[in-house]
This record gives structure tokens, sequence and C-alpha cells, in this order.
């Protein structure tokens, strides 16, 4: 007799409801996988030992069915995906990791709507897995999809938890060597223009130039928030120059602000490197582009988007990678310094 023709057997909703997780958290957890953390896992045989439920053959094999699709999830607008290089070396790396293995990518950039499209369709079980890449303090939306699938994220996420898994590189110590190559090459007034402060990266880049400043007690000229965009960039700059504030160097937390101010700088009169050093982050074309050619700390964004197609395929996999993983930069001399 299978389970359906039995009145009052408790489904498989009404255990994800009585141990407040997605049913394909039960699922996961019926069927073995080890892509559920411990508190879901005991809530889940909580509640079928409480409501002594017993799983359909039938339904177990279908809940059980890979899809072999994972998501990648963007919070952001269309025109900052498709215009910051970053975006195109991490989905070209995660590509990279793919095109060996049996599974195909579905790209979402979430920008346009506070996730809800986005969490149906990975709730619906239709991707086994998800990437989420440039998060903010305000997607909440993430969270839902965390509890339906197993995700790993780029970057350190906004709301750390012992059983997140991320793919990140060491911004504080990227953006103090940055900063500190400034201050060896004789420059007192430094400033910097920020990315997102919303975003774990813009924290941290924000925090390795103060941290190199105070080892070498030097005082923080000015500080602008840029938002990781060239217009951010520029009106970052313009502000600065407005406050009447004068620095000889300027740290920008990515290549593209450094390309904003550069614009401005050279429309105020102003020389780079003669007037203003400027050191950016990324190491993207952007860096080439610009005249005098940027000097930037580069983070291995390819190498970013395979390492975490990696730790995605293994946690579907039943294996067990680390929890953490850091990848480091490295200072490229080019004639903006």
């Amino acid at each position: 007799m299978s389970i359906e023709t039995v009145r009052d057997a408790a489904t498989i909703e009404e255990v994800a409801t009585a141990a407040g997780v997605s049913r394909s958290t039960v699922s996961r957890v019926v069927n073995g996988s080890t892509a559920v953390s411990p508190e879901a896992l005991e809530s889940v045989q909580r509640a079928i030992a409480a409501l002594n439920y017993v799983p359909n053959r039938a339904a177990r094999s279908l809940a059980s069915r890979q899809t072999h699709a994972i998501a990648l999830v963007v919070p952001e607008d269309t025109t900052r995906f498709f215009g910051d290089p970053f975006f195109a070396a991490v989905v070209s790396g995660i590509h990279s990791r793919l095109s060996s293995s049996n599974y195909v990518m579905n790209l979402f950039i979430a920008s346009d709507d506070p996730g809800d499209k986005t969490t149906s369709y990975v709730r619906s079980g239709a991707v086994d897995g998800a990437i989420i890449v440039s998060h903010h303090t305000s997607d909440l939306f993430i969270d839902r999809i965390a509890s339906a699938v197993p995700v790993v994220y780029g970057g350190r996420p906004v709301r750390e938890r012992e059983q997140d898994y991320y793919v990140d590189v060491d911004n504080v110590r990227g953006a103090h060597d940055a900063t500190t190559y400034l201050i060896e090459s004789g420059y007192k007034k430094i400033a910097t223009i920020t990315g997102s402060l919303t975003m774990p990266a813009g924290v941290d880049r924000l925090q390795g130039y103060r941290d190199a400043l105070a080892k070498h007690d030097l005082d923080e000229i000015a500080i602008e928030p840029g938002g990781f965009t060239a217009e951010g960039g520029a009106n970052a700059m313009r502000r600065m120059l407005a406050s009447g504030a004068r620095p000889d160097a300027l740290f920008c937390a990515s290549d593209l602000m450094a390309q904003g101010a550069m614009g401005v700088l050279a429309a105020a009169g102003l020389r780079v490197p003669d007037d203003i050093a400027i050191v950016g982050f990324d190491d993207s074309p952007v860096a080439l582009a610009v005249s005098p050619q940027l000097t930037t700390m580069r983070q291995p964004s390819f190498a970013q988007g395979e390492r975490m197609a990696n730790v995605l395929l293994d946690r579907l996999a039943g294996k067990h990678p680390r929890h953490v993983t850091i990848l480091e930069t490295e200072l490229v001399l080019r004639s903006s310094v």
C-alpha cells in the first residue's frame, strides 16, 4: 500500500513545516545527503520521529533525482554585472570548471526582484545547488536559498555562519599592501575611494587601508564611497576635490573606480602620477586601458570562479571540502605611481 492511500499518514510537507525547513532539506535528509547543516539534520530527524513519517519509495526516488544544474545568483543590476570585468572573469572560471563535469549553469541577476522569483525557482528543485556572488547586507533572500540547496558564496558572506562555504581573496591584506606601497614610495597624504560598504569586500578593503596608515602613524586625508563603479569613482573624486582635500596619493578599492577618478583628475588639470599617484584593485583589463596604466592589486578572479564551482561540486558529490578558501593577491606595478 502506498503512503498516499493512508489518510492520516504524515507528508513530507508536514515534516518540513514541523522542522522549520524546506521540503528539499527534508528530502536530502531522507536520502542520506551530507549537504545539510547539523542543526537542520537534528530538526528534521526530530520531526520525522514525532510525526512517525515513512517515506514513499516512489516519491523518494523522484526526490533524489539530480537536475545536474546549478544556479549562479548575482544580486546586482545588469549595468554593473555586464560593465564590471570582475564578473566576466568569475563566470569564465565557473564555466571552465563545470565544462569538465555533467553540470550546467543557470544565471540569475536578481536586482529588480527582491529575490522572490529567484528563490522560488531554486527552491522548486530545478537546480541542485547555487553559487552566490556580490551579495549585500540587504539581500536577505539569499538565506532562503541557502536553506533549500547547498550554497557556495563568492566572498565572505555578510552574515557569516560556521556552516557556510565561501571562496574569497584576502581583501584586508591586499588593501594594506597597496596602501603600504604608496607609503613606502614616499607619499604621506593618502586618500581612498571605497567600494560599497554594504559588502564585505568594501568593508575589508577600507580596513586594510586604515591598518596601513595606522601602522605608519599617518592621518586619513579623505575617504569617499564609490560603489565599485566608474561613475561612483568619478563622483567620489569630485567630492574629494570640492572638499579641499589635496591628497598626494589615492588608493581605489577597484580599477573601475580608479578609472572614473582619473578622468575627473585629468579634467581638473591634475596629472597622474606627477600630482597624485593612484593604486587600484583587481588587475582587470581596465588597468591596461587607462593612461597612464594603473598600478593595481591583482585578485585571481578566474581562479576564484573555478574554486567556487569545485567546492560546490564536491559538496554535491557528498565530499567534505574546506569551508573557507582564501586566495592571495599580488601587487602589479605600472605607471600610475
